[in-house]
């Protein structure tokens, strides 16, 4: 199958598309956060994203060069020899400590990212015309004990793609953060 890629100042789209009543810019530091699912494969997606000369792209880069012991960043890909576009890194929020782990991160993950980075694009909630002078920094929690892998790709998935929209949409607005907070219930909350 052909991928249709689009070539440099050649837009998918003829005209800005309105995705969910505002227009996609990325000009600034974004944040986004999501939680999906339920269990040991529960997904917690922490995100920041910015443009070119950005302190998203100063993360980007100090994340991809300063590994340490049991926290490692990938780069976010489609397939091997395939980058997300918009450069993306991921980091890990639970140290690794085993192979199955290591798996774990370097698999569903790393494919549910880059998968929900690309479908961003394509839906329009990352201007496709902006997605080369744009990165994104993903923390990804995976359970110590997660076993269903296709349940850690379909909810990394989804989260990842929820945080998008929330970072580019600048939701929740602070009045509603004011508004449901005596009533919001954290899942990991001392009760």
């Amino acid at each position: 199958m052909k991928r249709q890629i689009p070539r440099p100042g050649r837009p998918l789209f003829s005209t800005p598309r309105i995705f969910g009543g505002f227009m996609p810019k990325i000009d600034r530091l974004m944040v986004g956060e999501a939680l999906v699912g339920e269990g040991n494969e529960v997904a917690h997606i922490d995100l920041i994203m910015g443009p070119r000369g950005s302190s998203a792209e100063t993360a980007f880069v100090s994340a991809l060069t300063n590994n340490k012991d049991g926290f490692t960043t990938l780069l976010a890909v489609v397939e091997p020899n395939l980058l997300a576009k918009p450069a993306t890194v991921l980091f890990n929020k639970v140290t690794i400590k085993d192979a199955r782990q290591a798996v774990q991160m370097f698999g569903p993950a790393q494919y549910a990212v880059a998968k929900a980075v690309t479908d961003c694009v394509a839906e329009g909630i990352i201007p496709v015309e902006e997605a080369d002078d744009v990165f994104i920094c993903v923390g990804v929690f995976i359970h110590w004990d997660a076993s269903d892998n296709a349940k850690i790709q379909a909810f990394n998935h989804e989260a990842t793609r929820l945080a998008i929209l929330r970072a580019v949409s600048g939701t929740p607005r602070p009045a509603d953060v004011l508004a449901q907070s005596a009533s919001a219930r954290h899942p990991f909350a001392a009760d």
